[in-house]
């Protein structure tokens, strides 16, 4: 039977749990900037493209890539085995 305490920290894990796309946006763009501003390049992916963007802003085209596909929030998928 669950106590106070496993449902209040339930509760927390739920409420951090939610904060995570937020919170992986944020940590990817300081990365992403911390990255530029120590002199390295970075790979990203802009629609169907990799581009690799140099600190001084310019950007190389890198290879083609299959463009994301659109998934509803919340949607579930398995994997085949």
């Amino acid at each position: 039977m669950p106590n106070n305490r496993s449902a209040a920290s339930e509760v927390d894990i739920e409420q951090l749990e939610a904060s995570f796309p937020a919170s992986s946006g944020e940590v990817f763009d300081n990365a992403f900037h911390q990255a530029l501003a120590a002199g390295l390049s970075v790979l990203v992916a802009d629609g169907s493209a990799i581009y690799e963007v140099f600190p001084g802003g310019n950007q190389s085209f890198v290879k083609p890539i299959t463009p994301p596909s659109p998934v509803q929030p919340g949607s579930k998928f398995t994997l085949p085995q």
